[in-house]
């Protein structure tokens, strides 16, 4: 932690005392989070490094309340440690898939290196009510917006530092807007600036706002725009609609669309200010180019949700998303800062489907054991299938290739007893892609992790 964030941490401690402690206390929520991850990564064929690795993590949250007055304080802190438990040298991922990495090597010309034993990284966010607008500021932020989805799919969560204001001042409406300055990764104990994949500078000026309207109980409607300073501007348009169809049945539609052009540096081609526009082809080598599109469609028919869709990303250049995966130390190693995640249907287990001309097909099946008297039993599976990939990264467009993916999930809650709230997913996918598409590795990735999370009282 920054000593300015600590010390203001500090100071709106002190403010709490001074204030009442009786909502900042009586108010306060702690717990104890725990996640044990085995991940296994097998490319096919032999296209590269083979990942298994298992590790576990803790997370220790404190959520104050509110002091009293017309302007309440509070603080929030959490600590984080994870543990590797096994996986060494040859299958743990050189760009820290779950841990973060050391004694880097090359052996039989593939990069290696094995995972830490432990790291920790320890955070806060000082927060302030008036009415109903709240103010966080801090570094352990996590938003979770169309512009900026931070990613907690592994073993600890991504966390940002900066500030976002959001307000519900005007009924049905919530505003968000903020400004933020660097990043930890879900797999690293460094802080980085932001950046985007493929680019080797950062920024640190990531501002954003936008509006998420409820017009009816069943419609709401959001606009949302970001400009990460020197690499793109992004526009954001979503509307999200539940239509009723009788006792236990719905229909639910969701449509999304951003825009997104250069900015800055990376409009002027500066060196490491290029985007690798998802390693695939741009008109403008480098340049931040896209507008996508996606619908899902949804029916729910009480347990049973059949979910149905479409993508199409535009012929210029790949989907942009902040992604600090390829910033490196003064050393030239990769921070494990990377696996960043995005809001499109598309974010699968393995791949984005987000490169340039990319048209994706999609559906998913799940089912809701507790209709068949299993509380905590859920399973579905995804099927992926993405056409016309610009499969290069020059300016001259040709081959066009084609992709899919088969996700596969199980997840279980134990509901009472010693053991009420232990729950366990197993999840599998298998990613296939055209012989020469660059960039992309056939594989077959394996993911069991076991959740629990203890609410002290």
């Amino acid at each position: 932690m920054k000593k300015s964030t600590l010390a203001m941490a500090v100071a709106f401690g002190v403010m709490a005392q001074q204030a009442g402690a009786a909502g900042f206390i009586e108010d306060s929520k702690a717990s104890v989070s725990s996640r044990t991850l085995y991940f296994n990564n097998d490319p096919r064929e032999g296209t590269g490094n083979r990942t298994e690795e298992t590790a576990t993590g803790l997370k220790f949250d404190y959520l104050s309340g509110f002091t009293q007055g017309t302007v309440g304080f509070g603080l929030d802190v959490q600590a984080l440690v994870g543990v590797h438990l096994d996986g060494g040298r040859g299958h743990h991922g050189v760009n820290g898939a779950i841990t973060p990495s050391e004694d880097f090597a090359t052996k039989d010309g593939q990069a290696t290196a094995k995972s830490v034993d432990e790291w920790t990284r320890i955070g806060g966010n000082a927060k302030a009510r008036f009415s109903k607008t709240e103010l966080r500021i801090g570094n352990a932020l996590a938003p979770n917006l169309p512009i900026l989805v931070s990613n907690d799919g592994r073993l600890l969560p991504a966390a940002f530092q900066g500030g976002i204001v959001t307000s519900k001042e005007l009924d049905g409406v919530t505003f968000t807007a903020g400004q933020l300055d660097k990043s930890i990764g879900r797999a690293s104990s460094n802080w980085t600036g932001l950046s985007v994949d493929g680019a080797t500078e950062e920024s640190d000026h990531f501002r954003f706002a936008g509006a998420d309207w409820k017009v009816t109980k069943d419609l709401t409607l959001q606009y949302y725009f970001a400009n990460l300073e020197d690499f793109y501007k992004q526009h954001f348009l979503g509307l999200v609609h539940v239509l009723p169809l009788g006792e236990d049945q719905s229909f639910k539609t969701d449509l999304r669309y951003f825009n997104s052009s250069a900015d800055g540096k990376n409009d002027d081609a500066t060196a490491g200010y290029r985007f690798n526009n998802n390693s695939g082809y741009a008109k403008n080598a480098g340049q931040v180019d896209n507008s996508t599109w996606s619908a899902m469609f949804t029916y729910a028919l009480g347990g049973h949700a059949l979910m149905v869709g479409h993508q199409q990303v535009g012929d210029d250049g790949g989907m942009v998303f902040l992604n600090q995966g390829s910033l490196t130390n003064d050393r030239g190693r990769n921070e494990g800062n990377g696996g960043s995640s995005f809001y499109l249907f598309t974010d699968s287990m393995i791949n984005g489907f987000n490169r340039a001309g990319t048209n994706t097909t999609f559906g998913q099946y799940s089912y809701d054991f507790a209709r068949v008297g299993v509380p905590g039993l859920k399973a579905a599976i995804a099927y992926l299938h993405g056409d016309d990939i610009r499969g290069n990264t020059n300016a001259t467009r040709n081959n066009d290739y084609s992709q899919w993916e088969r996700d596969m999930r199980i997840d279980y809650v134990i509901q009472s007893g010693v053991l009420k709230g232990f729950g366990t997913t197993l999840r599998h996918g298998s990613y296939r892609a055209d012989a020469g598409l660059n960039g992309a590795t056939d594989a077959d990735q394996t993911r069991l992790i076991f959740n629990y999370t203890y609410a002290f009282k």
